[in-house]
């Protein structure tokens, strides 16, 4: 999989050196690209913003050096973006006839034109977009390739997502709902919870079936030795050794704890893909199944 980020601080994206997503480019798992936006700024200071129309405070982020630096990135086969940018290559692969033509050359049975056109996703980081999950997370993991468009100051100057989305499929995601200085925070936090999800990239796969959010609930409480530790004992279950038991101790305990720190999650569990003991936990703390939808009674 490949990752592609603009950013006019590509040094803030350092972090992904490190930990188990270092490993995963050292290894060839995941290939990440930074690229600075001031590369394509057109005046000697290299300036990438300006004032914005209409009045108001701070600063938009200028048209033109986003446009020059996502177009060699618009090309539909991570194999083909030019590495350096060739900016009139880019540009004659943007032009509607030459790209019909280079897919016409790719396969003479229609489908590797159709492959070829493919439109890459490119992820703008805006308080304004879809909230970032870990449900988003597995969808956007299953892609090729991913852009991400680092924005500052007030923002990108709204042409460039118009322009952008006759080349990729553009979409706006928030971390949640507060504001970050840019975008380079959220792509950290994306590109973490997109790489993990890779195979091969953590080294225990089935880590990533029993944790938060990946069914729908919090994950339950863990422990490891020693069993006493300041007098706090581990749960009795833990040590008998019955493995029935312990998956439904840490079942109920998921539950448990989605209700008392994210009630939101429950309201959203359907009823049906329920089983009976869970239903029955769910009623312990208070819930009932009305109108099939879960309700605190």
């Amino acid at each position: 999989m490949r990752f592609d980020v603009v950013s006019i601080f590509p040094e803030y994206l350092a972090p992904l050196e490190l930990s188990l997503i270092g490993k995963a480019r050292q290894d060839g798992i995941l290939e990440l690209n930074v690229h600075d936006l001031r590369d394509f700024a057109t005046d000697r200071h290299r300036t990438v913003d300006d004032t914005p129309y209409g009045g108001g405070a701070g600063m938009v982020m200028k048209p033109e050096p986003w446009a020059l630096a996502l177009e060699p990135l618009a090309q539909a086969s991570a194999a083909d973006v030019p590495d350096p940018v060739n900016r009139t290559e880019a540009a004659a692969l943007l032009d509607p006839e030459v790209r019909a033509e280079a897919g016409d050359r790719s396969g003479s049975d229609g489908q590797g034109s159709q492959a070829a056109l493919v439109k890459p996703t490119l992820i703008v980081p805006s308080p304004a977009g879809d909230v970032f999950t870990q449900q988003l997370a597995q969808e956007l993991s299953t892609e090729d390739r991913l852009v991400f468009a680092c924005g500052r100051y007030e923002g990108i100057d709204e042409r460039v997502l118009e322009w952008a989305a006759d080349y990729f499929t553009v979409r706006p995601i928030s971390l949640g709902d507060y504001v970050l200085n840019g975008g380079e925070v959220a792509v950290l936090a994306m590109v973490e919870a997109i790489g993990r999800l890779l195979p091969g990239v953590v080294g225990n796969p089935a880590s990533l079936i029993e944790e938060s959010h990946s069914d729908g609930l919090l994950e339950y409480p863990v422990y490891t030795k020693p069993s006493t530790w300041r007098e706090r004992s581990i749960p009795d279950v833990l040590l008998s050794g019955n493995h029935a038991k312990i998956a439904q101790f840490r079942r109920d305990e998921q539950l448990r704890r989605t209700v008392a720190r994210r009630p939101d999650l429950i309201a959203a569990l359907d009823p049906a893909l329920l089983t009976k003991t869970e239903r029955a936990t769910l009623a312990e703390l208070g819930y009932a199944v009305v109108g099939g939808r879960l309700q605190r009674h």
